[in-house]
């Protein structure tokens, strides 16, 4: 009999116990900003909550570890500096992310999403080439809109930090991939055309995603990771680093 009590007991704490340790809030970070809020203080890859529940990783610029990008508080979407990923990929992967978190990635079309309808981003793009040079190019607003909407970019309020600004004709676009073209290009997919995934018009001015090419070279035109206003068409950038914050 006793040990009939013993093991109802233990039934009933093994049941109460995780709703009573359950209720105390459990921090989830929407995104770098509130990794930062919460005591976080040096760059690095966390864990944030763009849809609230599906916990994602990615890059948080906190603004040290030799960052100047204005104090931080960056979440990192898009990054390339080595050439070790292949970015020429289709359109679920464009959707979902991939990548290396701790190296070159893209965060993800939906997390994108996510984040920019719950607050109001600004972007930062951060350039650098194969002497050391570095620019940057800022926005005031960035969105992005729904998948049933394309994926729809929202980009405006220019500050030119020596780059120029490349993402003009950018703005208003759905994203394509070589598997999903939805451009405005009417002689071809922009995507297959440029050999990358971008808010691509007629076609770009700025092909972030395109073939890592160390430096210039001209033997295709545009196909690489390419900045038009600060280096043309023929010159592949070392570092292209893509970043939204919330605005203060």
């Amino acid at each position: 009999l006793l040990f009939c009590v013993v093991s109802k007991d233990i039934v009933f704490l093994a049941l109460v116990l995780p709703l009573l340790v359950g209720s105390t809030p459990v921090s989830q970070e929407t995104d770098c900003s509130d990794v930062y809020a919460n005591g976080q203080t040096l760059s690095g890859v966390y864990t944030i909550y763009p849809a609230g529940d599906t916990p994602v990783q990615v890059y948080c610029d906190l603004g040290y570890l030799g960052s100047q990008s204005e104090d931080g508080r960056w979440t990192v979407f898009q990054r390339r500096m080595d050439g070790s990923v292949n970015f020429y990929k289709p359109w679920k992967h464009y959707k979902n992310g991939f990548g290396n978190k701790d190296g070159e990635y893209w965060l993800g079309l939906e997390n994108l999403y996510q984040l920019t309808r719950k607050r109001k981003y600004e972007l930062r793009v951060d350039l650098q080439d194969f002497e050391g040079v570095t620019v940057y190019a800022r926005y005031s607003s960035f969105s992005v809109e729904s998948e049933t909407e394309g994926y729809k970019l929202h980009v405006s309020g220019f500050i030119n930090g020596g780059a120029g600004d490349s993402l003009a004709i950018s703005n208003e676009q759905k994203f394509s991939t070589f598997d999903k073209d939805q451009d405005s290009n009417k002689d071809g997919n922009c995507a297959k055309l440029y050999l990358g995934a971008f808010w691509y018009n007629t076609c770009h001015s700025a092909n972030p995603n395109g073939i890592y090419l160390w430096g210039r070279d001209g033997t295709y035109f545009a196909i690489g990771n390419v900045w038009y206003h600060w280096k043309g068409y023929d010159y592949g950038l070392k570092s292209i680093v893509m970043k939204i914050r919330p605005v203060a």
